[in-house]
C-alpha cells in the first residue's frame, strides 16, 4: 500500500524543529524572512532532499542520525515497490513498468522535461507503454502532469493528452533512484541544482499536490520556446508557477505568460532560493515555504490589491 510522504513542515516537526514549523505557519505578511530563520531552514530543506518524506527514512535520520541506515531504508522502499510491479494483472506489463520507473531520472534530467517514450526504450511507442505508465500513476508512485494549452477553467478541459511530465512520489526516492549520494548535502546548492533542478521541481510538485485539490498542469510553447513549470487552480483563478533552483531568478517565461494572457494573471508565483517578497504582481516564495504556497498567495493578493 502506498504511504504518502511527509511534507517539509512535518519533517521539521519529526526532526525536533517545531519552532521552525511554527514560525513558517505564523508568517502573515509578505516581507523578507530574517536570516536567523532563513539560513537554517535552507540547510534543513537540503536534508529533506536527502531523506525525502517517507516515514521510515525520516525515522532513520531524525531518531538515529544514521545516514547508511537512511540510505538502506530508501533502498528497501524502492525494492518493495519494484516487487509490487509484478502484481499488475497483466504480467507482461512488468518489464515495461520497470523500464518506465528506471527512466524517471533520465526523463527529468532533460532540459525539456516532457515525457519521451524513446527515453524508456529506443523505438518505444506510446501505445505499447501507456498502460504500464498509467498503472504507476494509479498506484500513486508517479505524478503525471499534463501540458495545458491555455489557462482556462477547469484546467482539465485544456489538457494536451499527448504532452505531459512525470515526477516521482517523493524527492528522497528520486535522489536515491538517481544515485546521487547524500554527501551532496554538504556541497553548497548542488542538491537544488542537480540534473537541471529536477529534485527541486519534484519537491515543489509534492508540496503543491498536498495543498490544491486540482492536480497542477504546466504550460509550454515551442516556437519560440517558453515553459512555465506549473499551473495551479486556486478557487476560480489560475496561477503560473516558476521553479528556480539557481540564484538567477529572472524568468522570461513568466513574463511571456503574462503578455499572452494578461486578463488571466492576477499574480505570478516563483519559488526560488531568494527571500519572500512581492515585486508588483510577482510573488517570490523561498523553497522552504513551498508548503505555504496557498496561504501566501492569499496574503499576496490582499497586499497587491492595496498597492
Amino acid at each position: 500500500m502506498q504511504i504518502d510522504p511527509m511534507t517539509f513542515s512535518e519533517f521539521l516537526i519529526a526532526n525536533g524543529d517545531e519552532n521552525f514549523a511554527t514560525y513558517l505557519e505564523s508568517v502573515n505578511t509578505i516581507e523578507p524572512i530574517p536570516d536567523a530563520f532563513f539560513n537554517p531552514l535552507y540547510e534543513k530543506l537540503k536534508m529533506y532532499y536527502v531523506t525525502g518524506g517517507m516515514p521510515e527514512s525520516v525515522l532513520m535520520w531524525t531518531q538515529a542520525r544514521d545516514v547508511p541506515a537512511m540510505q538502506e531504508s530508501l533502498s528497501n522502499i524502492i525494492s518493495a515497490y519494484e516487487r509490487d510491479f509484478a502484481k499488475h494483472p497483466n504480467i507482461s506489463e512488468f518489464p515495461k513498468i520497470s523500464m518506465i520507473w528506471k527512466s524517471i531520472p533520465s526523463q527529468l534530467s532533460r532540459e525539456n522535461k516532457k515525457f519521451i517514450y524513446k527515453v524508456v526504450k529506443e523505438g518505444a511507442r506510446a501505445r505499447e507503454y501507456e498502460d504500464a505508465l498509467q498503472w504507476l500513476v494509479d498506484v500513486r508512485l508517479v505524478h503525471k502532469i499534463y501540458r495545458s494549452s491555455v489557462p482556462g477553467l477547469p484546467l482539465a478541459a485544456y489538457d494536451d493528452l499527448l504532452a505531459f511530465k512525470i515526477y516521482l512520489v517523493d524527492v528522497g526516492l528520486l535522489r536515491h533512484l538517481a544515485q546521487l549520494a547524500p554527501t551532496a548535502f554538504g556541497e553548497g546548492n548542488r542538491l537544488f541544482t542537480e540534473f537541471k533542478g529536477a529534485l527541486t521541481e519534484n519537491f515543489v510538485l509534492q508540496a503543491l499536490n498536498s495543498q490544491f485539490e486540482v492536480v497542477p498542469r504546466y504550460w509550454a510553447q515551442t516556437n519560440p520556446p517558453y515553459d512555465v513549470d506549473f499551473l495551479i487552480q486556486r478557487e476560480n483563478d489560475i496561477f503560473p508557477v516558476e521553479v528556480k533552483s539557481e540564484s538567477n531568478t529572472s524568468s522570461k517565461s513568466l513574463k511571456k505568460f503574462k503578455e499572452l494572457f494578461p486578463d488571466k494573471v492576477k499574480l505570478r508565483v516563483r519559488l526560488s532560493l531568494d527571500n519572500l517578497k512581492l515585486d508588483e504582481d510577482c510573488l517570490n516564495i523561498p523553497l522552504f515555504m513551498a508548503d505555504q504556497v496557498d496561504r501566501l498567495i492569499g496574503l499576496a493578493l490582499e497586499q497587491h490589491q492595496t498597492i
